[in-house]
């Protein structure tokens, strides 16, 4: 059974990475008993909602502050 830390490993990399059938099979196990790392899952799926509803682009504004352009 997972730890609480490799299941918010496994999580975060879930966000860059498909998992492989014995990782995400682990970590469905570890939320289903795991109140904690359930929360924690919530949490990272908000404010990956919230990045991605952030209107511009963050290249975009990168590229104003290096130029000296103000918004």
């Amino acid at each position: 059974m997972l730890k609480c830390r490799e299941a918010t490993r496994l999580m975060s990399e879930a966000q860059d990475r498909e998992l492989e059938s014995g990782e995400h099979l682990s970590l469905r196990l570890h939320l289903m008993t795991c109140r904690g790392c359930r929360a924690y899952r919530r949490q990272m799926d908000f404010l990956r909602a919230a990045c991605r509803a952030f209107p511009g682009k963050p290249d975009e504004a990168a590229g104003d502050e290096e130029s000296g352009k103000a918004r």
